[in-house]
């Protein structure tokens, strides 16, 4: 047993905790848990924890259901909050989904990101992320497909004391940081009841483990508060969608290898083929990143998400940004991906971006000039005459890019990406057949 199984165990004991809860993610994004007793937990360690991989999104077939959950020590952390009537605490560990053999599941998806941190490992790098995770605080969630009302009327950096949540981002950061999860910032965002809460950097993997303890964090605060928690990327028709704009950057040892001092954004060459990477197949890593039918009423021109295949340097228009926030500060370098939404699975989104980002760096992608333009305001045909190749509008043309796109297909593993396919498919299907208010509304009358 190594050092920090011993440690979960004389923490379950030395804490009275009564319950371990062991999670993991489908190929979906969506967190799924099997609580075990402390008693189970070294036979956990040693043999993992068996389950029906075929009742999971994208796991299993029937015929091969048998799959293993192995815990992960490194991602132990107790839940800074007691359950049950004795006031006893639980905690959790993410795992690592495995064969009955012992091999790991091609379907996980964080293994899908461990291969993708083999890769850039084996190049050298390691992968830092800075995510900035916008969302929606509600009054209610209304199941009849009703409008749902904000939490509050505030706008962006508003200080406002509101009558309900007032507490809210302060409870949040208090349970993130008692777990182990540093935050940098918080603040209202543009649209009333839009919050935004930045985690600190930290490695790509630990980062995707610390997105999924967020939103699960943000919607039990919201529910103690009497508000309900939204990471849905647009919810609203006329207010701002909900981004997660990902800082990424590659360190060799101690030293980041996106920064060079001579150069006018201080981007090196190895930086500048990243960006090249992530733009050339930005298409194609697009219904990653941007999962969900509902993403792409978020990518809308006349909105402020990116919407054309660009880069820049101030420019929130673009799709990449090179912020200069700290000039000079070798350690600070990295580049902004604005694409990705907050309902994305993390573990996908951030191994596609990765991936594409490697393959530029390997395939020695030249970086054009910086956009000067405000994309946001230009019309579709001054776009197309000054070289701007459009995002997918929609997810089947998101589909349809990743369906033939080959750097994803080995990103995510044969599994994954047949599977994410074909469940998209069935998700734009079934939402090509509704018959929608704004239809109803338009048409009846007149047709």
């Amino acid at each position: 047993m190594d050092r920090q199984q011993e440690f979960v165990l004389r923490t379950l004991e030395e804490r009275d905790i009564r319950f371990v809860r062991l999670w993991f993610t489908d190929v979906l994004g969506f967190l799924k848990s099997v609580a075990v007793a402390p008693a189970e937990l070294e036979g956990a360690f040693t043999e993992g924890i068996g389950f029906d991989g075929s009742a999971i999104q994208g796991f299993a077939r029937v015929y091969e259901s048998d799959m293993v959950a192995r815990p992960d020590p490194s991602t132990f952390q107790v839940l800074p909050w007691s359950t049950g009537s004795g006031g006893h605490y639980a905690a959790r560990m993410f795992c690592d989904i495995a064969m009955p053999d012992g091999s790991p599941s091609w379907a996980d998806p964080r293994h899908v990101l461990r291969r993708a941190l083999s890769k850039a490992a084996e190049a050298g790098f390691t992968c830092y992320v800075h995510p900035e995770i916008e969302f929606y605080l509600l009054r209610d969630l209304p199941g009849d497909g009703s409008v749902p009302v904000p939490a509050d009327t505030g706008g962006y950096f508003d200080q406002a004391s509101h009558d309900v949540a007032p507490h809210f981002r302060r409870n949040v950061i208090e349970t993130l940081e008692a777990m182990g999860i540093s935050v940098e910032f918080s603040h209202h965002e543009v649209g009333p009841g839009q919050q935004e809460i930045d985690l600190r950097y930290a490695d790509a993997l630990t980062m995707a483990d610390n997105i999924m303890t967020f939103r699960y964090v943000v919607k039990e605060v919201a529910i103690t508060q009497g508000v309900r928690a939204s990471f849905m990327p647009k919810p609203f028709s006329d207010k701002p969608g909900s981004a997660m704009h990902t800082h990424f950057s590659l360190f060799e040892g101690d030293r980041n290898a996106f920064h060079d001092p001579d150069d006018p954004y201080e981007l090196s060459d190895t930086g500048k083929a990243f960006v090249a990477g992530v733009l050339r197949h930005a298409r194609e890593i697009s219904a990653v990143t941007n999962q969900w039918v509902n993403s792409y009423k978020r990518l809308i021109v006349g909105g402020e998400a990116p919407t054309a295949v660009s880069w820049g340097h101030a420019n929130r228009s673009a799709l990449v940004r090179v912020p200069m926030y700290s000039p000079g500060k070798s350690s600070s370098r990295r580049v902004e991906i604005r694409t990705l939404d907050t309902a994305c699975n993390p573990y996908l989104a951030f191994a596609v971006i990765l991936g594409a980002g490697l393959q530029g760096i390997a395939k020695g992608y030249e970086l054009g000039p910086p956009t000067e333009d405000d994309v946001w305001s230009l019309t579709d045909t001054e776009r197309r005459a000054l070289g701007y190749e459009s995002l997918p509008q929609n997810l089947t043309e998101a589909l349809s890019a990743m369906e033939h796109s080959e750097l994803v297909a080995e990103i995510l593993g044969e599994h994954v990406f047949d599977f994410f396919l074909r469940n998209k498919r069935v998700e734009w299907d079934n939402y090509r057949r509704q018959v929608t208010p704004y239809e109803l509304a338009t048409y009846l009358p007149v047709l």
